[in-house]
């Protein structure tokens, strides 16, 4: 097998984001229930892109389609998912660079918003509004907050799955 992950199959490199997936909402299962970081309701929004991410990439392997159109439709796919990532990841960022007296104020957790708001769509909307939770930084490694190591786990994710997708690859017959 080669190093150079670009130059393995398309089931193999669905595999390998579906199982980097797994390991980091493992991470973040660990960081919850063992290390005893609370997560915000963007955190919990991150995870399930995450998981939307995996499953992408695990049944684009499974799959395995052999023509580009097919493995086209995963790389869309995983493309949206990702997407939706990059943006929460992104504006967790954001949150979290606000100078102090801009950030928002803290807020009720995901449960409580969960049964104090009817409608699905104004329960994202509030949950992207953010809370002063979710500009806390009470993580840190090699100077990046987790948020920041969320987003580029997503920006890498989506980049690898894309190429994955849409490379041209030799037909066999």
């Amino acid at each position: 097998m080669k190093l150079n992950p670009f130059a393995w199959s398309f089931r193999l490199q669905f595999f390998f984001g579906f199982f980097v997936c797994v390991a980091l909402l493992a991470y973040a299962y660990y960081a919850d229930k063992v290390l005893g970081f609370e997560p915000c309701p963007l955190c919990i929004f991150q995870r399930v892109a995450f998981f939307a991410l995996g499953i992408v990439g695990l049944l684009g392997a499974l799959h395995n389609p052999k023509s580009r159109g097919g493995r086209a439709v995963y790389g869309v796919l995983a493309l949206i998912a990702g997407g939706i990532g990059i943006y929460l990841a992104g504006h967790h960022v954001y949150l979290q660079h606000l100078p102090l007296d801009q950030a928002p104020a803290c807020g009720p957790g995901l449960a409580y918003l969960m049964e104090a708001i009817p409608g699905k769509l104004d329960l994202i909307r509030e949950v992207l509004k953010g809370s002063g939770e979710c500009a806390q930084i009470n993580w840190t490694w090699l100077g990046f907050s987790m948020p920041e190591w969320t987003l580029l786990c997503f920006v890498l994710l989506t980049i690898g799955a894309v190429v994955a997708a849409f490379k041209k690859r030799k037909e066999r017959r």
